[in-house]
Parts: structure tokens; C-alpha cells; sequence
């Protein structure tokens, strides 16, 4: 899939005066020497972030408002969890292989995911797309409004490309809000951290592909600041004190060779290491790019830790050797976060971004993306051990679906990855004689293959075929270079402060307002 990204804009800064007073205000409180110490959220400034009066905006957070029939309780962390493309589809078929990976039948095993109490229906269009791409969805749920597609940080009323005009329409995110009320933030991802999903946190750009400037080819991108820059650059509080993921290339220059591929290096050409630009900002400031950097880390520090442990995505992980990984897992990254957070007493906001569930469903690898999505689970897992729902909201969502299709009336207990068997063994078939697989794609690039040097796009035999291999791509119908999203709503779970607003059929950008209602960052009516 193409991905698309940034620019660097200073956000306008809120008036304290005009936007912003306390949350609440105890006209009980006892006497000073009496007084127990402040717990880090009845200090929090709710403040009116700049995108406030786009009809988006009002309209999730009247919708949010008549949900909270009481006072909402605060939530001192929140912790967002996104599965890059994690339809319903995807949630179940991953329940079932994680199952029988560990030799169940597979229906019956219980995610972590599944544990939450509260769920809802999220849609996912954008401003201008019935079916979303990643940017506009990230940004619906970071700032509480629907954009137009390929955009980050900027609202509806800016054209893709067009970087004049993003200048003027910029929105504020949670994370920015966050790091002016003091708390701690932090991003992770298995894909590059200026992709998409993650550099909505941060990120001004009217294209989600100017993650370099190498990128910004187009007549539309002017002087405008491509996405790598804008997390070194970026104003807010005292920035960020973890960022994890891919995407070392954008970070380097070309002169630049990288650690573990002796003949790539980065895609900077303005001379900047922005690498080294992050290591001089303090002391504290460390730059990592492998496992044994990532293991060197004290995380129950103060260090501020940006780790980019490939040039581009992070592996899949049915693509790591089983004796030794050179990167760290999505869960290992999300325990380092967590740890490194909680060193704040005031509290921290967390986005973490399975990002290649998404490109294993676009290369209709149903293997990869389900490995995937048990390999976020475990991560969702690892953060409700560490953390109470008593003060942490966590929030388990997808930015959009895919076309993947679970179906053809396969026994209990049969491999979800191979083709729809009866009890007794025998294949199911269809009206050609030949049988299918349980999973299948409405698009993609196997809808045809190669033979001869001709396209042939009839059905395969598939009776010799290893449907289960990490390699097969599950049969497809209509014919792409690459598999396509999908537009169907998406699952939201939720625990701890704010939970229960999670509920029935949400626009999705009313995440926002459940998050910064809940953290007591934003203002309410």
C-alpha cells in the first residue's frame, strides 16, 4: 500500500484566559495542612482545542455528552490501541488461529480483547471516502474530526497536496493537549512511526506521504515541513518520551548507511540527521536502533527514548527466527512504554499501532496478518496487567476493515487457514469441482496469476496446495495490484474511566471526545 504523510506547522497556541479553566472545583477542600497531595488529575486545565467549531467536532461531542448521563470518573492514563486494519473479520479469524496455535479448536479461545466490558460499532468514512484510508481515520480518532483522505492533521477544508492552505486549518491532537497539561506521551508502532497512524499524533501535512523530503515532489508541497522533522521539531510540552517503531530511512541522510543493510541508506538530501538531533537535545535523549539498545534501555528512568529498529516497516512477526530477533515485539515495546510513562506521576496518554496487520492484508497473506493480530493481542494483554482500571482507560479499536471473508461452512476446529473441510475430512467444493478456503478476499492481486506469460484468472486447484503455509495467498475475486480496505464498521472495546461511553453505533471520530472527556484534557458543554 502506498503510504502518504507530513508537514510541520507550530500549533496556535490556546489563550488560558479565553479557552481554558479547571475541570472542577472542590469548595469543600480541607483545611491546607490537611489536604492530601495532589493526585496529578484534579490539577488537569480542560481547554477548547482549535477544531472546536467544525460541525464534526460538535456534533461526536454532543453525542459523547448525551452518553454521560453522570459524571464521568477521571482517567489519569489512557492508552489507545489501534490494529491497523482489524476488521470484525480479521478479530475473528484471528481469535480462531490464535486458538488452534495453541491447540484449541480455536472458536472458544478468549483474546484479551474480548475481556473488555464495553464495545461499540465505530464508522470509519472519511470527508470525502466512503471507504477510508488510514491518515483520515487516525485523525478522526486523535482529534475528534472526519478530514478528507490522505491527510493529517488538518481539517476537511484542506485539499490532499495542498500545503498553503494546511498552514491555515490545522487541528490539535490529544497528544498535543496532553504534553501542554504536563503528562507524559508516547507512540508505538510495528510500521515506520512517521507512517500514517502514528504521525497523526504529531504531524501537520497535507500529504501522509511526506514522511522525507525526499517525498515532497508534488507542486502542491511548497515550503512546507515533511513529517520525520515535525516529531524531532515538534513544540509541544517537552515532546515525547517514547517513540518506537520502523522507518530509520527517514530519519538519516543519504550519505547515511544503514546499521543493517550495508548498501541502503536514508532518504534525508536536506543533510539532517535527525537521529543526532534528537541525542543533543538533553541528556536525557537516547537514540536506539536494535534489540540490544532496546535491552540496554532503563526504562523506569527519565530517558527519552527514540527507537527505530528498521529502515522501514518493522518485521512481520511470523518473519522473526524463533532463536533470535534483532527488533522487539509489539509487546515488548508496549511494557517498555507503559514502564517508561509511569515514571510520570501526572499521568501520560499512549497510542499503540499494529501496523502491519494492515500490510499483510493487502498482500492477501492471511498468515502474516493474523500472526499479527495475535501478536497485538498479546500487547493489549501486557498492558491490562500493568495497569489499573481504576485509573487507565484503554481503549482496543481499528482505524478501518478489509475485504477479508470468512465463510463456505468448515467443521468446528477446522485449520482456519485451510480450506473448508467437513468433519469427516473431505473438502467442501464448489460448483467447478474444485475446493476453497475458509478464507478468502473480495480483491487482490491472486485473483489472477501468471501462466504461460498469460493471466489466467480462473479458479486454482487448490486439492495439492498448502493452504496453511506463512507464503499462500488466499484466493481472491476482482483482480488489484493490492488488496483494498473495506468499509464496514469496525469493533471498539474499552475499560477502566470512561468506558462505559463506549457503546451502540459511534462515529468514529467520538473516540476523541470519550478520551479527552475522560483525561479531563478537553472541555465539555
Amino acid at each position: 500500500m502506498r503510504i502518504f504523510t507530513a508537514i510541520l506547522f507550530a500549533s496556535t497556541a490556546l489563550s488560558l484566559s479565553a479557552c481554558e479553566r479547571p475541570v472542577s472545583t472542590n469548595t469543600g477542600a480541607p483545611d491546607a495542612a490537611e489536604a492530601p497531595a495532589p493526585t496529578g488529575i484534579e490539577g488537569r486545565i480542560a481547554v477548547t482545542p482549535t477544531q472546536a467549531n467544525d460541525s464534526y467536532y460538535t456534533a461526536a461531542a454532543a453525542a459523547v455528552s448525551a452518553r454521560a448521563t453522570g459524571d464521568v470518573k477521571p482517567a489519569k492514563n489512557v492508552i489507545l490501541f489501534i490494529g491497523d486494519g482489524m476488521g470484525i473479520s480479521t478479530i475473528t479469524a484471528g481469535r480462531i488461529y490464535a486458538g488452534q496455535k495453541r491447540g484449541q479448536t480455536g472458536e472458544e479461545y478468549q483474546m484479551a480483547m474480548d475481556t473488555l466490558p464495553h464495545m461499540a460499532l465505530s464508522k470509519t468514512y472519511s470527508h470525502n471516502f466512503q471507504v477510508s484510508d488510514s491518515a483520515a481515520t487516525a485523525v478522526a480518532m486523535v482529534a475528534g474530526v472526519k478530514v478528507n483522505g490522505r491527510t493529517l492533521g488538518i481539517t476537511k477544508d484542506v485539499e490532499f497536496e495542498d500545503c498553503a492552505a494546511a498552514k491555515e486549518n490545522t487541528v490539535e491532537t490529544l497528544f498535543q493537549l496532553a504534553e501542554r497539561a504536563g503528562l507524559a506521551t508516547g507512540i508505538v508502532s510495528t510500521a515506520r512511526i512517521t507512517h500514517a497512524t502514528p504521525a497523526a499524533t504529531f504531524a501537520k501535512a497535507a500529504s501522509r506521504d511526506w514522511e522525507a523530503p525526499s517525498d515532497m515532489t508534488a507542486e502542491g508541497a511548497g515550503d512546507c515541513t515533511d513529517i520525520a522533522a515535525q516529531l524531532i521539531d515538534w513544540p509541544e510540552g517537552d515532546g515525547f518520551e517514547v517513540a518506537l517503531g520502523g522507518g530509520r530511512r527517514n530519519f538519516t541522510t543519504t550519505e547515511q548507511v544503514d546499521p543493517e543493510e550495508d548498501k541502503r541508506t536514508g532518504k534525508r538530501d536536506d543533510g539532517r540527521d535527525l537521529t543526532a538531533e534528537w541525542t543533543r537535545k538533553s541528556n536525557n535523549h537516547t537514540y536506539i536502533n536494535d534489540r540490544q539498545g532496546f535491552s540496554g534501555v532503563n526504562w523506569a528512568s527519565e530517558t527519552r527514548v527514540l527507537g527505530l529498529f528498521e529502515s522501514s516497516h518493522m518485521d512481520y512477526e511470523l518473519d522473526r527466527p524463533e532463536d533470535i530477533t534483532l527488533e522487539p515485539s509489539i509487546a515488548e515495546m508496549t511494557r517498555a512504554a507503559i514502564t517508561r510513562l509511569s515514571q510520570d506521576d501526572d499521568g501520560y496518554v499512549l497510542m499503540v499501532e499494529a501496523g502491519r496487520i494492515d500490510h499483510g492484508h493487502h498482500g492477501v497473506n492471511a498468515a502474516r496478518a493474523l500472526e499479527d493480530t495475535d501478536a497485538f493481542d498479546q500487547a493489549i494483554a501486557a498492558a491490562l496487567e500493568m495497569t489499573s482500571a481504576d485509573d487507565t482507560l484503554i481503549i482496543v479499536t481499528a482505524d478501518h476493515s478489509h475485504t477479508l471473508t470468512i465463510a463456505g461452512y468448515p467443521s468446528r476446529g477446522n485449520p482456519i487457514l485451510g480450506t473448508a473441510d467437513l468433519p469427516n475430512g473431505e473438502s467442501l467444493k464448489g460448483l467447478d469441482e474444485m475446493p476453497y478456503t475458509t478464507l478468502q478476499y473480495a480483491n487482490g492481486q491472486s485473483a489472477c496469476r501468471m501462466v504461460d506469460n498469460k493471466p489466467d484468472c480462473s479458479r486454482q486447484d487448490l486439492s495439492e496446495v498448502d493452504t496453511t503455509d506463512k507464503d499462500f495467498l488466499q484466493p481472491a475475486l476482482v483482480p488489484l495490484y493490492s488488496e483494498t480496505h473495506a468499509g464496514e464498521d469496525v469493533a471498539i472495546f474499552a475499560s477502566g474511566p470512561g468506558s462505559e461511553l463506549v457503546n451502540g453505533v459511534m462515529e468514529q471520530n467520538e473516540i476523541f471526545h470519550v478520551m479527552g472527556r475522560a483525561s479531563g484534557l478537553v472541555e465539555v458543554d
